[in-house]
């Protein structure tokens, strides 16, 4: 239920973006009003997640993440409607990311003239789980693949050494798409020439990909493996869980891979800030955000042709 409703919730925002994006072409008020409304929206879209995040997956990151979010995107409405309209380049951003990410996330597989065709969401799990289990196999492991609770081959069968059955299944949150749509949206959203757009997208894009699958084949192998078994009754305490073979995932998943995560981010911004300087307003915003200073990072940051670049 929550999927359905957060997924319709998720058209809402993205469609309000749009309109937004669009009217701004004609009408700056009418723009500014309508992405006002878009970031009232998506505040209400990450209430709605912070339970499922903390209580359901158990992911303290992500579930506090979503909840430092409805205060921030009111925020990011707020300082809009005051006139800091550098966010519509931001809210444009928004718009384009969930352009990337919804259809793999909401199109469901399909017959077309006798023919089916899979869900985009399902062929990119597949290609990520294919992968994964490769670089398991170069490692000198030999994983079993089986059928997940959805019918797809996507799921690592491990069985420890007192014959208990780990299963480990790839899903669309373990394919990188997530990130690699958050930096197609910012990228998409600046004012900068095609050329170093799609320079900046072949900077991102590669390098979020092979982070995941060091992410995917990491958390398998240590999960499966049990190979982080530590601080057993601290781990399961702090996650509400009794299942003593939970503990490497936790540690290794909800602990280490994603606080890494937030720094692998902000090392792929700057990666890409030095192909897109242009990007430096969006990242500039989201700072004056968090801590109601302006900020040049133009002259901060080492940017090598940054005045050729704008000029």
């Amino acid at each position: 239920m929550v999927g359905a409703i957060s997924d319709a919730l998720a058209w809402v925002v993205v469609a309000l973006f749009l309109a937004g994006s669009v009217a701004d072409a004609r009408d700056r008020t009418l723009a500014r009003r309508l992405t006002v409304g878009a970031w009232v929206a998506f505040a209400i879209f990450w209430l709605q997640l912070v339970p499922h995040f903390a209580f359901e997956q158990k992911s303290y990151v992500e579930g506090v993440l979503s909840l430092a979010a409805v205060p921030a995107s009111l925020y990011a409405g707020h300082l809009l409607y005051e006139g800091r309209d550098s966010l519509l380049v931001l809210s444009q951003a928004v718009a384009v990311m969930g352009l990337v990410y919804l259809p793999f996330e909401t199109i469901p597989a399909l017959t077309v003239a006798g023919l089916s065709v899979p869900a985009p969401r399902d062929v990119l799990i597949r290609v990520v789980t294919d992968q994964t289990r490769l670089s398991m196999e170069l490692l000198g492991y030999e994983p079993t693949l089986v059928r997940g609770d959805e019918g797809l081959l996507n799921t690592f069968r491990f069985v420890t050494a007192d014959g208990h059955v780990i299963l480990f299944s790839i899903v669309l949150a373990c394919t990188g798409l997530g990130s690699i749509s958050i930096f197609a949206g910012l990228i998409a959203a600046v004012d900068a020439p095609l050329g170093r757009k799609l320079r900046a997208l072949a900077v991102a894009v590669p390098v979020i990909y092979a982070l995941n699958l060091l992410r995917t084949t990491f958390i398998s192998l240590v999960f499966g493996k049990q190979y982080m078994q530590w601080f057993v009754d601290e781990i399961l305490f702090l996650f509400g869980s009794t299942d003593p073979y939970m503990v490497s995932f936790f540690i290794s998943d909800r602990i280490i891979s994603q606080v890494l995560a937030v720094f692998a981010l902000i090392g792929v911004t700057y990666l890409v800030v030095r192909e897109l300087p242009e990007l430096l307003t969006v990242v500039e915003d989201v700072l004056y955000m968090l801590t109601r200073e302006e900020y040049d990072l133009r002259e901060s940051l080492d940017l090598p042709g940054y005045g050729e670049r704008a000029d």
